[in-house]
């Protein structure tokens, strides 16, 4: 199969590795990662690379991301989110419309989060879920990301819960359900997250995705340069910078900002991702 990206619309319950799985036997291949990890719980855009794709996994993954969820009010769990025990429940009646909105400008923009204590991160080598699995205490760090729009649609009020449908857009290492933790937390009433949807990983959204049942009958890969030619800003050299550049080579800067920038030749073949530095632009990755 040809290297490029199969955008996936991951179904609940598969987690992203059971979706690489599936994705080696359709490609035919061992060759496939994904980019930004999906909890089990949440579906939408899972961005997985084939081949020589799989090189670009690592820069997509720090692509901005957008969500749509749904934050429950009143009561938190083990893992801030439905999959997890019921830690505590205090009733959320009393948190009024002003105050949720108060709560959401709070957690928008550039902001410290704590992650999960289930999650991937890894403390003292080991897996931080593992820890907390085995009964111990994990404390994690708390590091910037930024929110760059968290937009409520919809509150609904029932059983002293407040539901809170939310669109956001984030930075990665962004995570919703640390939002819905936090949310509740500022209001004294506890959260966690009920439901999630990726919508948008980089460029790639939902009109690109395809479940694994349309991917199972037709297997849909969007070409290596096509890829790096939404995801990233494009460059194109000489004939004689290709040649510098499929040997690994560097070039000089063309000013197009310090993130992964595609060099194509002049026939449009992608020839390698690089990053500028100074007045030097160095291979990140090489495709030629």
């Amino acid at each position: 199969m040809s290297s490029g990206l199969v955008i996936v619309d991951k179904p609940a319950g598969w987690t992203s590795h059971d979706v690489v799985a599936r994705m080696r036997r359709l490609a035919g291949t061992r060759r496939v990662g994904h980019a930004g990890t999906l909890d089990p719980m949440a579906t939408g855009v899972l961005v997985v690379g084939v081949e020589k794709a799989t090189r670009l996994l690592g820069h997509l993954a720090l692509t901005e991301k957008v969500y749509v969820a749904t934050l429950r009010l009143g009561q938190s769990t083990n893992t801030d989110d439905a999959e997890g025990e019921v830690t505590a429940t205090t009733p959320a009646d009393d948190v009024t419309d002003a105050a949720l909105f108060a709560g959401v400008t709070r957690l928008t923009g550039a902001i410290q989060q704590v992650p999960p204590q289930v999650s991937a991160i890894k403390v003292n080598g080991e897996r931080a879920y593992k820890k907390v699995r085995q009964g111990e205490g994990v404390e994690l760090a708390a590091r910037p990301v930024t929110v760059h729009d968290f937009t409520v649609t919809q509150i609904r009020r029932s059983g002293g819960f407040v539901d809170v449908d939310a669109s956001i857009t984030c930075s990665s290492g962004t995570y919703i359900r640390a939002l819905a933790r936090d949310l509740g937390a500022g209001l004294g009433v506890g959260g966690h997250l009920t439901s999630l949807r990726r919508t948008r990983v980089g460029p790639y959204d939902l009109g690109r995705a395809r479940t694994l049942e349309q991917l199972a009958e037709e297997c849909t890969v969007l070409p290596i340069a096509e890829a790096v030619a939404a995801a990233f800003p494009r460059r194109e050299v000489s004939a004689e910078e290709a040649r510098t550049v499929a040997h690994g080579g560097r070039l000089p800067a063309a000013g197009l900002g310090p993130g992964p920038i595609g060099v194509f030749a002049p026939d449009g073949a992608l020839l390698a991702l690089v990053e500028e530095r100074g007045q030097v632009a160095r291979p990140l990755a090489v495709f030629a």
